[in-house]
C-alpha cells in the first residue's frame, strides 16, 4: 500500500541499504538528470532528483560521480516517489570490473557508516 509516495507496507529488499550522498547522472528513455544517491546496496539505489520523467518499470542508467572516477550501473525503477525521486533495482548483468567496483563501495560506505554511530 502506498499513501503519497510513502511505502507503508513489508520491507522486501534482500539487501541492506547504506545512508550515503553520492552525486549522479541519470538517463531513461526521454530524460536526463543529474541527482543525488541516498542509499545503495548491491542491488539497488534510492536517487533524488527534481524533474524526474521516469515511469516504473523503466530501464534507467546511472553513473556514480565519484573522486576516483565513475562506476556505471544499469538498472529498473522499481519505485516512483513524485517529485522526490525513485528506486532502482540494478540489473543482474553488471560487468564484472563495475560489479567489483559497487561491491568495494558499499563495504567502504558501510564501515564508515558503523564507524559515524561509535563516535
Amino acid at each position: 500500500m502506498e499513501a503519497k509516495g510513502v511505502y507503508m507496507g513489508m520491507e522486501r529488499r534482500l539487501t541492506q541499504r547504506i545512508q550515503v550522498n553520492i552525486r549522479a547522472r541519470w538517463q531513461g528513455e526521454r530524460t536526463r538528470r543529474e541527482g543525488t544517491v541516498t542509499d545503495i546496496s548491491t542491488a539497488g539505489c534510492f536517487v533524488l532528483t527534481e524533474d524526474m520523467g521516469v515511469e516504473k518499470r523503466e530501464l534507467v542508467k546511472l553513473e556514480l560521480l565519484l573522486p576516483g572516477g565513475v562506476i556505471t550501473l544499469w538498472g529498473q525503477v522499481i519505485y516512483k516517489a513524485d517529485e522526490i525521486g525513485f528506486g532502482i533495482r540494478f540489473a543482474p548483468n553488471i560487468p564484472d570490473e563495475e560489479r567489483r567496483r559497487l561491491e568495494f563501495l558499499v563495504k567502504a560506505e558501510a564501515v564508515r557508516s558503523s564507524m559515524k554511530r561509535k563516535q
